[in-house]
């Protein structure tokens, strides 16, 4: 085994996982619906009691400080509808809900802001803004909407997205010459082969995720690079079968090992070919996306 295969696979053995696996689905607890009690208003006491203090709840939070957590838990809330749209958010109202300062408060606000999921205006206050508006390219919404009510939507969604990206990378990728990125894609390959081989699921993703965005890196287009946070986002919540990157197979290594030796020959078909196999190990896919007619 090589020194990087060993020590991704230790480093990832002993790391807190945040991917999902089997039975993971409802790993975020969503509250219930609000009551009608105050029409417009959000009820901060409908929420599950494992949303209160923010500096009590660790689970889910991924060593984040009050201020990611504070993120994270209003993110979820809003995604899952629990907060819908143009209800006000109170700055106090949500300090003493989750017992944090107003700082701690306003800057969280200005992150789910920037994701297009709240609005402040002079006079009107902050407000949660309809799903039309939402940066849904946004790595956390992407996670938060695969384990809400969306799950089904968002993976199908970034399955789609994913078929429209990376055959076209690997095609653009293949004969590049960057001989550093082609021998790291080999590296990934043989992590995958390792972990595969010990049953160790979180290094065969982590290095499975590795390998698309050094792919993306490699196709030279820096619009493509830009969209690689999605696909690693996509591989980290798929939690089903909707492609073969979802679980190590032998058919998974066998197409990422195909993929590589195809691009280091400048083979840009093959190259194209192996992640459209890739794409469609699992017949759930075909129901997506069409597999390409053969020419």
């Amino acid at each position: 085994m090589s020194t990087l295969a060993h020590t991704m696979m230790t480093a990832a053995r002993s790391a807190d996982s945040g991917l999902v696996g089997p039975g993971e689905l409802d790993r975020y607890p969503f509250a219930e619906a609000p009551g009608a009690d105050r029409v417009g208003v959000p009820s901060w006491d409908a929420a599950d009691p494992e949303l209160g203090r923010v500096g009590r709840r660790s689970a889910g939070s991924r060593g984040r400080g009050l201020h990611g957590q504070l993120v994270q838990q209003l993110g979820q809330m809003i995604v899952s509808g629990d907060l819908g749209a143009d209800r006000p958010l109170v700055p106090e109202e949500i300090g003493q809900r989750f017992e944090v300062s107003r700082t701690v408060v306003r800057e969280s606000l200005r992150v789910l802001e920037a994701k297009g999921l709240v609005s402040a205006r002079p006079n009107v206050g902050t407000r949660v803004r309809p799903v039309a508006d939402w940066n849904l390219l946004d790595p956390d919404i992407i996670e938060w909407r695969a384990f809400g009510p969306q799950r089904d939507d968002q993976r199908r969604e970034l399955s789609e997205l994913r078929w429209t990206i990376e055959p076209l990378a690997a095609r653009l990728a293949a004969g590049h010459g960057r001989e550093d990125v082609q021998q790291r894609l080999v590296d990934m390959v043989e992590i995958m082969g390792h972990a595969l081989s010990q049953g160790d699921a979180l290094t065969f993703s982590r290095a499975d995720a590795e390998f698309h965005s050094l792919l993306i890196q490699l196709a030279g287009n820096r619009m493509l690079e830009h969209l690689s946070g999605i696909v690693s986002a996509a591989l980290q919540v798929s939690g089903g079968p909707i492609t073969g990157c979802d679980r190590p197979t032998e058919a998974s290594l066998g197409h990422h090992s195909r993929m590589a030796d195809a691009l280091a020959a400048g083979d840009s078909a093959g190259a194209e070919a192996a992640m459209r196999q890739l794409l469609v190990v699992h017949p759930e896919v075909e129901r997506v996306v069409p597999a390409p007619r053969e020419h």
